[in-house]
C-alpha cells in the first residue's frame, strides 16, 4: 500500500486518561463506521487495498495519553479530505474522553517529485562536464596521467621516480606537492609526510644536495628546523607566506627554485664565526666610512675649507710636501687651529641636530614609525638608536641579517609568526607592531605588544 499511497493522512489525539494503540484503532473502526456510507467505509476501503494501515504511536504521562495517527491512502483529493474529516468525530478512546485534530495531508506524490528534480539536477551537473574537450585539455590530460603514473615511492614515501639515484633531491611537505612537481617536469622530490621527518629521509640527506621546498606557513618551518636537527640542508626555498607549494604555478616553482638561498646563509648572522681584531677594525672603519652623515665635510666648507681641504686636514702631516714646507707663521696657525676648532663645533652642532631628529625613546620611535603610517619596520639597538629602516615586507631578511642584533623592533604592519620567530632567534626583547597575527607559540624572553596595547601601557 505504500508504494501505491498517494497520501498520507497526519492527525494528533489527545485522551483523558491512560489508553493503548488497540483502543485507538478500535475507536477509528467503530466511530467512522457507517458515518461516510458503504463507499467510504474504511473496513471495505481497507480491504480493497484504497486505504493503508492505521499507524498510531501513543504514549501516556500523569494519566493522559497523547499520540499521532497516520493513514495512507491512493483515493482521490476530495475523498481523502473526506476521510481526514470523519477522524475528527472520534470523541471516545475505550472509557476516556479524547479528541483529534487532522494537522495536515501529505502529498506523496510532490515528495517523489522534489526526488526526481533533486537527482535530475545531480545528473546533469556532473555527467556532462567532460563531455566535451578541446585539444589543449586532450594534451594536458594525458600528459598528467604520464607524470602521476610516474610517481613511486622512497621507503613508503611519495617520491619522483629519480629520488633514488640523483645526486640531488628535492624534499617537500607532502604528496601534492610531489605530484605538483612532477607535473612541472621535476622528478627528484620526496615528501616528508609531516612535521616529524623520517629516519629514511635523514639518511638520504647524509650524501645529496639537499633542497627543502617547503610551504610558506608555520608547518614549513618546523619541518625545515626538524629537517636540520636530524640531516643535512644545503639550500632553503619557501613558497610565498601563507602559499603553499601545490598551488605554485610552473612559473613560479621554477623561479623559487633559481632562487634558492643556502642554509648556512640563512642563519649566518645567529651562528658566525668569530672575526679576527684585524677584521674587525676593518669593519668597524667600513661602518663608520658608511654611517658618517656628509655634513662633516659641508661643515668644514661653512667654516672657509672646501671639500677637498677638509680631507686635507684629516691627513695633516702624511706627505712629503708637508713635511719639507717651512713652518707657518704663528698667526697662520692660529688660524689652523681656528679652523680645526670651528669645524669640531660644527660637527657637534650637526650631530645634536641628527639626536634632535632621530627619536632616542621606543615611544618616540612607535610615533615615527607606527603612527605616522610608514608601512616599514625599524630595527632599534638597547639605546633605542636606529640600526636600520626597511620596508615592512622585507622586516624578516632585516632581522636575520642585521649586524649587531637589534633589541627591538618597531613594526607598521602585522606581526606574523615567522617574524616572531628569527626575532626570538636573534634576541630582540622589545617587539611593538600595529597589530599581530595568531601565534601557535610566544617566546617568552620576547616582549610583544600592539599599537593600542603599547598606548594604553604605563
Amino acid at each position: 500500500m505504500d508504494d501505491t499511497a498517494k497520501y498520507l493522512i497526519h492527525a494528533s489525539i489527545a485522551a483523558d486518561g491512560v489508553v493503548e494503540r488497540s483502543d485507538v484503532v478500535g475507536a477509528v473502526f467503530g466511530q467512522t463506521e457507517g458515518l461516510l456510507g458503504d463507499e467510504l467505509d474504511l473496513r471495505d476501503l481497507q480491504q480493497s487495498s484504497k486505504v493503508g494501515r492505521i499507524d498510531v504511536q501513543i504514549d501516556s504521562e500523569n494519566g493522559q495519553s497523547f499520540g499521532r495517527i497516520t493513514i495512507a491512502s491512493s483515493l482521490d483529493k476530495v475523498e481523502t479530505a473526506i476521510l481526514a474529516a470523519s477522524l475528527e468525530t472520534i470523541d471516545r478512546v475505550g472509557p476516556c474522553q479524547a479528541s483529534v485534530e487532522v494537522t495536515n495531508i501529505e502529498d506523496v506524490r510532490e515528495a517523489k517529485r522534489r526526488q526526481v528534480i533533486d537527482r535530475a539536477k545531480e545528473l546533469l551537473a556532473g555527467s556532462f562536464d567532460e563531455s566535451v574537450m578541446d585539444s589543449s585539455k586532450i594534451l594536458e590530460e594525458v600528459r598528467e596521467s604520464v607524470r602521476i603514473e610516474d610517481i613511486t615511492e622512497y621507503h613508503g614515501l611519495p617520491a619522483g621516480p629519480r629520488v633514488a639515484d640523483s645526486d640531488a633531491i628535492i624534499v617537500v611537505e607532502g604528496r601534492a606537492d610531489v605530484l605538483t612537481l612532477l607535473q612541472y617536469g621535476i622528478k627528484n622530490a620526496v615528501a616528508v609526510e609531516g612535521t616529524n621527518v623520517p629516519d629514511p629521509i635523514a639518511d638520504l640527506t647524509e650524501d645529496r644536495t639537499v633542497t627543502a621546498f617547503l610551504d610558506g606557513d608555520r608547518g614549513g618551518e618546523l619541518i625545515l628546523r626538524e629537517l636540520a636537527q636530524v640531516g643535512d640542508v644545503d639550500y632553503v626555498v619557501f613558497a610565498p607566506e601563507g602559499r603553499s607549494v601545490e598551488d605554485l604555478a610552473r612559473h613560479e616553482v621554477m623561479s623559487a627554485l633559481r632562487d634558492k638561498t643556502p642554509y648556512g646563509d640563512l642563519f649566518a648572522d645567529d651562528e658566525g664565526p668569530a672575526m679576527s681584531p684585524a677584521a674587525d677594525a676593518v669593519d668597524e672603519e667600513s661602518t663608520v666610512t658608511e654611517t658618517t652623515p656628509p655634513t662633516a665635510a659641508v661643515s668644514v666648507g661653512d667654516a672657509g675649507v672646501t671639500p677637498e681641504a677638509s680631507t686635507t686636514v684629516g691627513t695633516v702631516g702624511s706627505t712629503d710636501d708637508e713635511a719639507d714646507a717651512p713652518p707657518e707663521p704663528d698667526d697662520a696657525a692660529d688660524e689652523t687651529a681656528d679652523v680645526d676648532a670651528d669645524a669640531d663645533a660644527d660637527d657637534d652642532t650637526d650631530a645634536d641636530a641628527a639626536t634632535d631628529d632621530t627619536p632616542s625613546t621606543l615611544r618616540g620611535h612607535v610615533r615615527a614609525i607606527v603612527d605616522a603610517e610608514t608601512e616599514s619596520a625599524r630595527l632599534l639597538d638597547a639605546d633605542f638608536e636606529p640600526i636600520e629602516t626597511v620596508p615592512a615586507g622585507e622586516a624578516f631578511d632585516a632581522i636575520s641579517e642585521a649586524d649587531p642584533a637589534p633589541y627591538a623592533l618597531v613594526l607598521d604592519g602585522q606581526l606574523t609568526q615567522r617574524i616572531l620567530d628569527v626575532a626570538a632567534q636573534r634576541g630582540v626583547e622589545q617587539i611593538v607592531a600595529r597589530s599581530a597575527g595568531e601565534m601557535v607559540k610566544t617566546p617568552v624572553d620576547v616582549r610583544v605588544r600592539t599599537i593600542d596595547q603599547f598606548a594604553t601601557a604605563d
